[in-house]
């Protein structure tokens, strides 16, 4: 069980076992946290959890240049198809997706998504399988009570939690929403990219769960 984990800034991850390295909302251009450009990812998949530009972020260069498989909703599929991206695995909530590396499942977020004014479908959380480790990256979100229920499920090793508040949930929230979940270790995320979400981790505080903050660029190896 051995899972790399690089985290790029806002909502951005790079989960590596090895063999293959799946970008998650790799938004970089124009994100203030970034230490990497798009130029420097090298990924063989790419997964989403909603449309909006600071998830979307560098997903057609990124998939063109490795031509990468990208997994997200159905919508953002056939907006890449249009775009010349027809590597794709489509998704929603409820579905999980088989890949080389293990698998991805969406769940519910209570968010909203779209892109140049386009609707891109329902906004999603992502439970990766890979390396023999379980991440539960729960997008743009608010607290929900099933996400108890997808801690049963899923059992998640790792969750990574927004807690920027005014578009997500806030550290207070977050907390509870982690206690739910019951993860081994959880990860604060898009915070800190710009003023209306400046948050400091440190009030993150769930019980019973180790905290990991991670800085832009830092990698950590799980297991």
């Amino acid at each position: 069980m051995s899972l790399k984990l690089t985290f790029l800034g806002h909502a951005a991850f790079l989960l590596e076992n090895g063999a293959h390295t799946l970008a998650i909302d790799p938004f970089l251009t124009d994100n203030p946290t970034a230490t990497k450009d798009p130029d420097d990812i090298e990924a063989t998949h790419i997964a989403l959890t909603h449309g909006h530009a600071d998830h979307w972020g560098d997903t057609v260069a990124i998939a063109k240049r490795n031509k990468a498989t990208v997994i997200a909703a159905f919508e953002i599929c056939n907006y890449l198809a249009e775009h010349g991206i027809t590597a794709t695995e489509p998704g929603n909530p409820g579905g999980r997706i088989a890949t080389p590396f293990g698998w991805v499942a969406f769940t519910q977020a209570f968010h909203s998504s779209s892109y140049e004014g386009r609707y891109m479908g329902m906004p999603c959380g992502l439970v990766v399988s890979m390396g023999g480790v379980t991440v539960y990256h729960c997008g743009d979100t608010t607290i929900f009570g099933d996400m108890r229920l997808i801690g049963e499920i899923y059992r998640p090793d790792i969750a990574c939690v927004p807690i920027g508040d005014r578009f997500t949930m806030g550290p207070d929230l977050a907390a509870r929403a982690t206690e739910l979940i019951r993860p081994k270790v959880a990860i604060p995320i898009h915070y800190n990219t710009w003023p209306p979400i400046e948050q400091d981790p440190s009030t993150f505080q769930p019980d019973g769960v180790e905290v990991r903050v991670m800085q832009p660029g830092e990698s950590w190896n799980y297991g």
